[in-house]
């Protein structure tokens, strides 16, 4: 009985056990390199539409009028966790200082409404802001109108007390958070003061 073995023809005698495992071992080879393959495929759908992870979110600094002062939001760079945005955040109100606020930001952003957002949709999402200055958790509402992939404006609202606070910063994404960050934080931390 004869057998072929890539080009070579042997008898069924001369099969080594060696011959045998090596064709099974680079079959078996094969087909994990082809099941590794099909995965790594299938995910990447998934892994692209986390469009932002790894980048930061710079919201401008806005400024609102109120009937006796003016109230600056300033918020430091938002970096992406788990489908949440957070960072530090300020409230000036001047010249009532006194009545200014600080803490840190949360914005709930899944990623199907950042899918939304690259393809030019305006998306509405929701979060929180928690006053370090006296405990204070509020609701925000946010509408982020996008004009291209990296860049577009937002409205956020919250509530203070009967006041509804409105501010219209234009924002951005930015790749490089270390930059980012020791750009905008000594501008953070001055308007601390």
């Amino acid at each position: 009985m004869l057998l072929k073995y890539g080009t070579n023809k042997i008898s069924f005698d001369e099969i080594r056990p060696g011959i045998i495992f090596t064709a099974v071992h680079k079959t078996v080879l094969f087909l994990l390199v082809l099941t590794a393959n099909l995965h790594t495929t299938q995910a990447a759908p998934t892994a692209t539409n986390s469009v932002a992870d790894g980048r930061v979110l710079i919201l401008e600094n806005s400024t609102m009028p109120l009937p006796t002062a003016k109230a600056t939001l300033i918020v430091g760079p938002l970096t992406r966790t788990n489908g949440v945005y957070a960072g530090d955040f300020r409230v000036k109100v001047f010249p009532y200082f006194f009545k200014s606020d600080w803490g840190r930001l949360a914005i709930t952003v899944p990623d199907a409404a950042l899918a939304a957002a690259d393809q030019g949709k305006a998306v509405a999402v929701t979060g929180t802001s928690t006053s370090t200055k006296n405990g204070t958790v509020r609701h925000i509402e946010i509408t982020a109108t996008p004009t291209d992939r990296e860049r577009g404006t937002i409205s956020l609202w919250f509530m203070v007390g009967a006041q509804k606070m409105i501010f219209t910063p234009a924002y951005h994404f930015t790749n490089n958070i270390v930059t980012t960050a020791n750009a905008l934080m000594p501008a953070l931390a001055a308007s601390l003061r």
